[in-house]
Formats: C-alpha cells, structure tokens, sequence
C-alpha cells in the first residue's frame, strides 16, 4: 500500500538524486578543461600506438624511450606547423600595412561606375551607399589584422595547454600496458569480454576513420593547390594547407576556408588595379573552391567517411547536423567519431533490440 510516508520518501530520493547528478555536471563543467585535455591526449595515444609499437618490437625501445621519440615527434610536427605559417603571417601583414583605404574606395566607386554603365542600372546609387559611415567603417582593413594578433594571442595562450596534453600523453603512451592491465582488474566479471570486444572495435574503426580523414583531407589540398597556383597565389601552398585542415570542420569548415582564401587571395594582390586585377582574381578563385568543394561534398567526402565508420552517408549528415545544431562546431568535429563509439557500444551490449540491430547492420 503507498502510504504518504512512502511517497515523501520516493520524492526525497528523486531530489536527492536530481541534486547528485547536478552537482556531478557542475563539477564537470568546472574541469571542462582537464576533460578535454584527457580527450586530446587519449586521440594522440591512439594516433600514436602503431609507431609506439614499431619502435617497441622492431628497434626494441623501451616503454619511456618509445614514449619520449613518440612525444618529440609529436612537438616537432607542431613547431614545423607553426613555422610553415610565419611567412604568411608576416607576409600577410606587409601587405595590410600598405593597404590605402581612400584607394580602395575609389577603385570600388570606379568598378560600379563601370558596371552601371555596362548593364544600364541607374536605379542603384552606390555613391551613397559607399559614402555612408557604416559602409566607410566596415571597409576598415584594421579588422584583418587585429584578427591576425586576437590568433597570435590565441596561440599563445594555448601553450599551456599543449604541455599538459603532451605530459599527460607521455604517460598515457608508456604506462598503456599498465593501465589495460589495472582496468581489466576493475571491470565487472560478466561484462569483461563485452567492454573489450567494444574497446577492441572502436579502436579499429577509428583507426580507419581518421585514416579516411587524413586521406580525404589530403585530396582537398592538392586541388585547393591547384586553384591556387593557377591563378597565381604566391602563398598557394600555405593558404592550400590551411584551407584543408579547415575542412575538419564538416560543412561549415569549407565555407570558412573559402573566404579565408579570399580575403588572403585579395590583400597579397594589394598594390594592383582592383577593378582588373584583384576583383577577377578573387572571384576566380572562390569559384575555383566552390568547385573543389562540391567535388568533396558529393564524392570524396561521403564515399570516405561512409566506407570508413560503415555508415550510410545520409546517416553521416543527419548526425553532424544534429550535432552541430546541438553542440556547436565542437559537436561538428566530433560527431562521427562519437556516434560510431556509441554504435559499437550498443551493438556489442543489446545486440537483440531491434532498433540498435538496425542502426549497427553494418558493423
């Protein structure tokens, strides 16, 4: 019989329970930080193991020397990253100091001079328009390059970041042995076999995951190279490069890259004729990723991503939009290798439930 003793009691668990699970999440969002080095420190082991290994059993390293060559790797490829984009920086904010915006405004009045004259619009005054304060001081090529210092600042910061990450991964890729020892020591006897199967799985299919990526990724900056040298981009490699590793960013990272090339496209033209020079140069190469983007889109992009996490490519962009509408560019990121996590998960656990059947038929 439910008594109101009962009920009281049901209620005081039910809070005590929502207060527990609100405290945990706070706490969570407290070290959001600490959380997501762990991430990135875990996504850097498992990039790191098949080298790990090689240098293990082919040149008998051992644990803390395979470790150390491993992380040294890891530092030199971040400092050859960022010293690949000095020049460009430099480069980049040459050229802004030069810029003259009372120039370049009238480049732009004579260019719509033309075109008025060429198609006969005369319902349109972009005198006014380009005279008017708001317009004047958006056209303020400042903006570009207190961006470039807010990413000097940004890169800065995240100095101390990378030292935790590579500290904490140091360890993570020495003492693997031990701690898949010590969690094999901690699982529940009936479910043992079941979370490593799991393990096992997620390794395998995010192996081939960021391997499609890197491939998909690779593919991008060579036609992005290709744009790029052909219309004549001094800094076609470094801007390629750039625009490529944007691409990790599903969708939205194309777009990004594209008007990023655009307006790296324009400043390294400053000091040329805007109406016949940096105008068509830019037009041409945003149509040139325009097109680049819609052969990824529609053939790399979906063929590598499905083949690699065995998920159909409507699947694919439904989580990712989910994802992103959800969580943000983060959310974009990370989908696919989540959702694949949580596929090998569910199949492993409940494979007789008809819906996770249907979701994982493919793995």
């Amino acid at each position: 019989m439910i008594t109101s003793k009962v009920i009281s009691n049901g209620i005081l668990r039910a809070l005590a329970t929502i207060l527990v699970v609100g405290i945990v999440l706070y706490f969570l969002y407290e070290i959001q930080t600490v959380i997501v080095y762990l991430c990135i420190s875990l996504l850097l082991c498992l990039i790191a193991n098949p080298l790990v290994q090689f240098l293990k059993n082919k040149l008998k390293f051992g644990n803390s020397l395979a470790a150390s060559v491993t992380i040294i790797l890891f530092v030199l490829l971040i400092v050859g990253f960022i010293l690949l984009f000095v020049p460009l920086i430099i480069s980049q904010a040459n050229n802004l100091s030069l810029l003259d915006t009372n120039s370049l405004q009238k480049q732009f009045i004579e260019t719509e001079r033309s075109i008025e004259a060429y198609f006969n619009i005369q319902h349109l005054d972009f005198n006014k328009v380009l005279n008017n304060p708001k317009v004047t001081s958006m056209m303020d090529f400042s903006y570009f390059t207190n961006f470039i210092n807010s990413i000097m600042i940004f890169v800065a910061d995240m100095g101390m970041g990378l030292v935790s990450v590579f500290f904490i991964t140091f360890f993570l890729v020495k003492d693997q042995d031990n701690f898949k020892s010590n969690a094999r020591k901690i699982l529940p006897d009936h479910n043992e076999d079941k979370i490593i199967n799991s393990v096992i799985k997620i390794n395998h299919f995010l192996t081939r995951y960021f391997i499609g990526l890197l491939l998909q990724l690779t593919v991008v900056f060579i036609l992005y190279l290709i744009v790029l040298i052909i219309f004549g981009n001094k800094n076609a490699f470094v801007i390629a490069f750039l625009c490529a590793i944007l691409n990790i960013i599903p969708y939205l990272g194309p777009i990004i890259g594209t008007i990023l090339a655009a307006i790296l496209t324009m400043i390294s033209l400053i000091g040329q004729d805007f109406r016949t020079e940096i105008l068509p140069t830019t037009i041409y190469v945003v149509i040139g990723f325009l097109i680049v983007q819609a052969i990824d889109n529609n053939i790399s992009q979906p063929i590598i991503s499905s083949k690699s996490v065995n998920s159909h490519p409507l699947e694919i962009f439904l989580i990712i939009l989910i994802s992103g509408i959800t969580f943000g560019i983060v959310g974009m990121i990370i989908a696919i290798p989540v959702f694949t996590m949580i596929k090998v998960i569910l199949k492993e656990f409940f494979p007789d439930n008809k819906i996770v059947s249907v979701l994982t038929e493919r793995i």
